[in-house]
């Protein structure tokens, strides 16, 4: 090892007491500023040790106050941040689901800036429920029912489970036994509710005689998930909600539909397959509804539970509903999204909903657009097609939307080495491949994000590829 270049790098007391130093400790405390300084200079002994030169040395020396500075900036920045979804997936996971509205981004800042009544009474001074936030909105979209919010809708279910079939069986049908978000099963929400899994019927068909047959002094509920994220086609049949509900008032068993989408619009309206709404699945006289907040609802992650406000209650008493709550931020969005429905402007307000109804011709208009004020960048490739969106999300399954996309090519770079590029950029941009082409749907882009995806694509012909928007700096 060359102990002379070694000698040469400073101490960590010397580098503290330095000017520059003593600023970055006052921006990220003592313990961070030594630990960031010591990985620095133990990465630059390895360096020296593995045979740099004396210039690329003198270098390194000269920049160590910047490295440790950029390492400090990097262990606190934070990992969750904007994206922009130009994948033509309106309701992508990944990605967050459904963007807020502004009213509902103007609910969450006026409650986060300082105390809120989440739990107080304003009528007599004394302690209040954190479950009235939002029923007022969701009795007015449903009438005659009440309602509890929980984190999402899978702690919706485990909650109802809970409440009436702990320790008993819960009837479902076979090909209801789907897979949901991130590898969680609805079998395994069951079994976590303490309720024990009564399958009847097959995959395919499931009659109502099945859910007859099974009934017994062990039942607690009847489940039913509808199929919004899944579909068995072919030589099908089910039993209608309408025969269980019947047959579970027969034998005083609620009966509880996983309804999913959150979905309270006539989707056929918007060139979309029929599908069915939250008030459907209430009409059918089911005693829970549970659907989700941030899918085409287009509010906030939370699981709603709505139905017989005797079974709400119970539901509501439950210790569970403590862990499962959720918080004030969260009934912040929630009520100035519902407000959104309640006003029926939903289409207008809610970005999510905004974006399915927009008509292809305009998102046609904007990829020309697009395609025609890069013009001058020679590198790119560019052209408009026809393709589809999809809804996403686990709602409105193989529904597609009709749309237009811009492609790209780059001679010389690949599609893969150009999406990663863009994965890069700040805030990030995530777009699909096609045959060897990056498709950029811009249906799922906001219209002030379309500046921000036409920068990202003249930076691709620099060196460095994508840099940080102009719109964010």
């Amino acid at each position: 090892m060359p102990a002379g270049e070694l000698r040469r790098i400073p101490s960590v007391e010397k580098l503290l007491a330095r000017d520059g130093f003593t600023a970055l400790i006052e921006l990220y405390g003592r313990t961070g500023v030594v630990a960031a300084t010591r990985e620095v200079l133990e990465a630059l002994r390895r360096d020296v040790a593995h045979g740099m030169t004396e210039e690329e040395l003198e270098d390194a020396l000269g920049d160590i106050e910047a490295d440790v500075d950029e390492r400090l900036e990097r262990s606190v920045r934070p990992s969750l941040g904007r994206a922009l979804n130009a994948t033509g997936v309106l309701i992508h996971t990944n990605l967050g689901r459904a963007p807020l509205s502004a009213a509902a981004r103007r609910a969450i800042a006026e409650v986060a800036m300082s105390y809120s009544n989440l739990e107080l009474n304003l009528g007599d001074g004394g302690r209040g429920s954190r479950h009235e936030h939002a029923a007022h909105l969701l009795s007015q979209l449903f009438p005659g029912t009440k309602a509890i919010v929980v984190n999402n809708a899978a702690a919706a279910v485990l909650l109802s489970l809970n409440t009436f079939a702990q320790g008993k069986e819960v009837i479902i049908s076979r090909g209801e036994l789907v897979e949901i978000g991130g590898s969680f099963r609805i079998p395994e929400i069951l079994e976590r509710s303490g309720a024990r899994l009564r399958e009847v019927g097959t995959t395919n068909k499931t009659r109502l005689s099945d859910y007859v047959k099974a009934i017994g002094p062990k039942t607690g509920a009847i489940l039913r998930v509808h199929p919004s994220n899944f579909r068995i086609v072919g030589f099908t049949e089910s039993a209608p909600t309408s025969e269980l509900v019947r047959i579970g008032r027969e034998r005083g068993l609620p009966v509880i539909e996983d309804f999913g989408s959150g979905n309270l619009l006539r989707l056929e309206a918007y060139g979309l397959p029929d599908e069915p709404t939250v008030s459907d699945s209430l009409a059918s006289g089911v005693d829970l509804s549970i659907f989700s907040g941030d899918k085409l609802l287009g509010g906030p992650q939370a699981g709603i539970l709505v139905g017989n406000p005797d079974r709400v209650d119970a539901c509501r008493s439950n210790p569970m509903a403590r862990a499962l709550r959720v918080d004030k931020l969260v009934y912040a969005a929630l009520e100035a999204t519902l407000a959104s429905h309640v006003r029926e402007h939903a289409i207008e307000e809610i970005p999510i909903l905004h974006m399915l109804a927009l008509p292809a011709e305009l998102v046609r208009k904007r990829a020309f657009a697009l395609v025609e004020r890069l013009a001058d960048v020679s590198a790119l490739s560019l052209a408009v097609h026809e393709s589809a969106s999809r809804v996403g999300g686990g709602a409105a399954a193989n529904a597609e939307i009709p749309t237009f996309v811009v492609s790209l090519q780059m001679p010389g770079t690949s599609s893969d080495a150009i999406l990663e590029t863009l994965r890069r950029h700040v805030p990030p941009i995530i777009a699909r491949i096609s045959e060897d082409r990056v498709l950029f749907d811009l249906r799922t882009l906001l219209p002030v994000e379309d500046a921000i995806l036409e920068e990202a694509l003249r930076g691709l012909e620099q060196p460095s590829g994508g840099s940080e928007s102009q719109a964010d700096r």
